[in-house]
């Protein structure tokens, strides 16, 4: 009986964690430009990391990152992209973004907990990416794309004048829409953990 129980507890999670990785892919087509002019077009704002959220709260720090792994691999699938390096970055500000708020709910759960970290997962989103774009993800670029490498101004002028301030506004619209849903889910979130 308790076999049983545990098989139909993880067919339960598995299948919530495919929905929100379907979800969040959705979620990342219905995308949107910041009216910013220093941002670069490129950089799009979605909300496909609150299914990770809610699958890490819910579940596990783990579920969180598998649904931004699902997202992304599904993303890579349903637009056909010959350009992976993009999915690589979303999967690494996913991963970045989630993990402090499953962690902090899991050590309490508050909706403090949450709030502190949503800032938390936006400082390191931000400068993690930040980083991450600077030594990793724009020299790729330009390798995969065949462009001469960029000067270390002009890295340096990309990533704090589009990819630091894009991944800051990021984090925040992410964090209020997600922390308006939590308020509605909170109790059911508990009672499931």
């Amino acid at each position: 009986m308790i076999l049983k129980s545990a098989q139909t507890s993880n067919l339960y999670r598995l299948i919530v964690i495919s929905i929100m990785g379907t979800i969040s892919v959705l979620l990342i087509l219905l995308n949107f430009p910041l009216p910013f002019p220093f941002i670069p077009a490129y950089l799009r704002i979605d909300l496909s990391d609150i299914p990770a959220l809610i699958a890490g709260v819910m579940f596990s720090p783990l579920a969180g990152v598998l649904v931004v792994a699902i997202k992304n691999l599904l993303y890579v699938i349903v637009t056909a992209i010959s350009d992976p390096i993009g999915a690589i970055a979303n999967f690494f500000a996913g991963v970045f973004y989630v993990l402090p708020v499953v962690y902090l709910f899991k050590k309490q759960q508050t909706m403090k907990n949450v709030l502190i970290g949503l800032a938390i997962g936006t400082i390191i989103m931000t400068i993690g990416m930040s980083l991450l774009n600077y030594f990793a993800i724009i020299p790729a670029y330009s390798l995969f794309m065949g462009w001469e490498e960029m000067s270390q101004n002009v890295k340096m002028s990309t990533v704090l004048v589009g990819i630091l301030p894009f991944n800051l506004i990021k984090g925040i619209i992410v964090a209020v829409v997600f922390a308006l849903i939590f308020v509605k889910l909170q109790k059911w979130i508990i009672e499931k953990n």
